[in-house]
């Protein structure tokens, strides 16, 4: 890597933008010089990140500055599309945007053609593909490990939604749902590990237990908090993902396990290690991966540990800071993006379809190789 120092701007400094900021500043070779955050509090907190950096209110604010080499886009999901659109008409910069990538079905094509004229990188940020444990258990898939691979299972059990600036993530109109706000990193691991486009999807779920008792200006909020997804791709194989945010307290957030004709692999990802109750439960598990051939049977279990730096920069088990790193070397031109508008466009399709084919109780099937439904 060269010794050129990147300049970035931060579009959003609330919990997520916080968690980028901490990771950017383990990097070599970077500089933070503008945080653009309209709500005051969380423009405070993350200027006592980085003292140095200049604190604004806006995107066009941030665009008027002539010290940024990147940006990366952090604010809540419904204003994604509109700040991207905004950024490639006006900005050659290279992009890191937080999924989701959109939250309505209409932005899907504007943003494919939009996008085609932008001459730098635009990464979409998946974190869920650069946790430690995912990697071993991708890259035991490239392997070989179980053969030809026929169905894909991820399993999140997990804590409620977070409170989030002007709880924002309450709703479904501005989040996409809970099946985009959340589970778009499953269904673009789904993506990934099959290496094939959704054909239908079947789900069902509801808002069983969380937030029923809130009110937000005499608005109920109206996420889902279960669902199960099954997901068809156009290879043959399958997909299925349970989601239940009112799980506290598992041992593992999420469990994830794929079939080939050779065997199987399962990779036990931990929750964060802040919401683990260390004092009655002892130290947070370490992430697994293990592989189960068919023959000779017998199971092989690999312990995946994750720096403590890492940990204590993010509730993403070390993955944004691997994903920086990544998307640092993209901006240099030492490498191609990894999460594409594309992938984060599919992503959202996939968890907008589910979202659908729960709200009208019926099979939802994709179009244009998973762009429309």
């Amino acid at each position: 890597m060269t010794d050129q120092v990147i300049r970035y701007g931060i579009l959003g400094c609330g919990m997520m933008g916080q968690e980028h900021i901490r990771n950017i500043q383990l990097l070599e070779n970077v500089e933070i010089t503008v945080l653009a955050e309209p709500n005051a509090e969380m423009r405070k907190k993350a200027h006592a990140l980085v003292p140095t950096a200049r604190s604004v209110e806006g995107l066009d604010e941030l665009l008027e500055a002539n010290d940024i080499d990147a940006l990366v886009i952090a604010t809540p999901n419904f204003q994604h599309a509109e700040q991207l659109l905004g950024i490639i008409s006006r900005s050659s910069l290279p992009i890191l945007i937080e999924k989701p990538i959109c939250t309505q079905i209409d932005d899907v094509a504007r943003l494919v053609e939009t996008a085609k004229s932008h001459p730098a990188p635009i990464w979409v940020a998946m974190e869920y593909r650069y946790m430690p444990p995912i990697t071993l258990l991708l890259d035991l898939l490239a392997q070989g490990e179980i053969g030809q691979r026929h169905l894909f299972s991820i399993r999140e059990h997990r804590f409620p939604f977070l409170h989030k600036v002007d709880d924002w993530n309450r709703f479904n109109h501005k989040t996409g749902g809970t099946l985009v706000e959340k589970c778009c990193h499953f269904f673009d691991l789904m993506r990934l590990m099959a290496n094939a486009n959704p054909v239908r999807v079947f789900a069902s779920g509801s808002q069983a237990v969380n937030h029923k008792d809130e009110s937000y200006a005499g608005e109920a909020p109206d996420i889902l908090d279960n669902a199960y997804v099954t997901v068809e791709f156009d290879n043959g194989t399958r997909a299925s993902l349970e989601l239940c945010m009112f799980a506290e307290g598992s041992r593992y957030q999420e469990e994830i396990s794929v079939v080939g004709d050779k065997g199987k692999v399962e990779c036990l990802v931990p929750g964060p290690g802040r919401f683990w109750p260390t004092d009655t439960l002892g130290v947070p598990p370490v992430a697994q991966v293990i592989s189960s051939p068919r023959d000779p049977k017998g199971p092989k279990q690999m312990e995946v540990p994750v720096d403590p730096t890492l940990l204590e920069a993010g509730d993403h088990n070390g993955s944004t800071f691997y994903q920086h790193q990544k998307f640092q070397r993209a901006v240099l031109g030492e490498q191609d993006v990894e999460v594409s508008l594309e992938d984060g466009l599919k992503a959202v399709v996939i968890g907008l379809a589910a979202q659908e084919a729960i709200r009208l109780n019926q099979v939802v099937t994709f179009k244009d190789n998973g762009l429309s439904f």
